[in-house]
């Protein structure tokens, strides 16, 4: 899903790739061969709920911090992504959005972004655009299937759940209305997971797994699971709900059993909605990517643990054939693949 304008001839362009999730904007970048810039992860707030130009304006600034970091300039920018969640009313145009605010909805941010980077830059700069989750399965299958053809399914848990398939000719599956592979709103088996339905930012009611496997969610899996652990310090602490869940990530990685407890039945969660889709997709890859595979935030084994829970739950529910053939693998990436998988499609779009 793109979007693509006035390219640019130079001898040395980079493609810059901005990420914008619900509460924290990425910035990334990768030269016209495909290698990465840097892997140093640049990060603002996304500020959503200061308004729509609050946002453009944290993205440009991110763009423009990214550019001074690594001693660039505007004229060697070749094009801009821009990966954000949808779903969208038509392209670059949103619509009703679980993780961003209402007003949000029918925000046409393609055409305000382009403006604030054609005023940043002095000159039209192409823009491509697309579902977060989707980009970001562009860069892991980019890693993963190391020059193979084979299909890749991207499922990278964050704020919300980013959700990819990717072709073996490495493009995002859209649909017919640019709301395909948003399985982030399918509904969790609760009958296996053991719990009520879980409100969801979409409006949804029937459970929807992007509340059982990621931040969105966690605050009402704590209320459940805290109750397995009544003298944890959490059960007694003041902090609201969102700033005990927030904190779990750091907890896990020192043993704290609750914590473990929560990251272990997201991952089961996770696993199972991975046997669902790769029944209907049947994909040779499955990538595992997202904050919680992020080698700079945990550690490696919390993350073949949690891998682990997710394979195991998966396999029992997959054709036999599947579980010999399909791989399991955690991001190479983390958080920086969907800046990463924007800025790729700047380049591959600008071809």
């Amino acid at each position: 899903m793109v979007n693509s304008r006035h390219p640019m001839s130079s001898t040395k362009k980079v493609f810059i790739g901005t990420d914008s999730g619900a509460t924290t904007s990425k910035t990334g970048g990768v030269w016209a061969d495909g290698s990465m810039v840097s892997m140093k992860l640049m990060q603002s707030s996304t500020n959503s709920q200061l308004g729509t130009q609050a946002v453009i304006k944290g993205w440009v600034q991110g763009a423009e911090s990214f550019l001074s970091q690594n001693g660039l300039t505007w004229d060697q920018v070749g094009g801009v992504g821009l990966a954000i969640p949808g779903p969208y009313q038509r392209l670059g145009v949103l619509g009703r959005t679980a993780n961003l605010p209402a007003s949000f909805d029918g925000w046409n941010f393609l055409e305000d972004y382009s403006r604030a980077l054609a005023t940043a830059a002095g000159r039209p700069i192409a823009l491509s655009v697309g579902n977060d989750g989707k980009f970001g399965g562009v860069a892991e299958a980019k890693l993963v299937r190391a020059g193979t053809k084979a299909s890749v399914l991207m499922l990278a848990p964050g704020s919300g759940l980013g959700c990819a398939y990717i072709d073996p000719n490495g493009l995002p599956l859209d649909g017919e209305t640019l709301a395909g592979m948003e399985a982030a709103h399918m509904p969790a088996p609760l009958h296996l997971l053991g719990l009520r339905p879980f409100p969801c930012g979409c409006g949804r009611t029937w459970g929807c797994i992007e509340a059982y496997t990621t931040l969105s969610g966690m605050p009402h899996l704590v209320e459940e699971i805290i109750k397995k652990h009544p003298g944890h310090q959490l059960a007694s602490s003041q902090l609201s709900s969102k700033e005990k869940a927030l904190s779990l990530r750091g907890l896990a990685q020192k043993g704290d059993a609750l914590a473990i407890d929560v990251f272990d039945f997201q991952a089961r969660a996770l696993g199972l909605h991975a046997a669902v889709l790769c029944l209907a997709l049947d994909p040779g890859f499955v990538v595992v990517g997202g904050g919680l595979m992020d080698h700079e935030s945990t550690t490696p084994a919390f993350r073949e643990r949690y891998l682990n829970i997710l394979r195991e739950s998966a396999m029992p529910y997959l054709w036999p054939a599947q579980r010999s053939t399909i791989k399991f693998a955690a991001s190479e990436l983390g958080e920086l693949s969907q800046s990463i998988g924007a800025a790729l499609v700047a380049l591959y779009t600008a071809k």
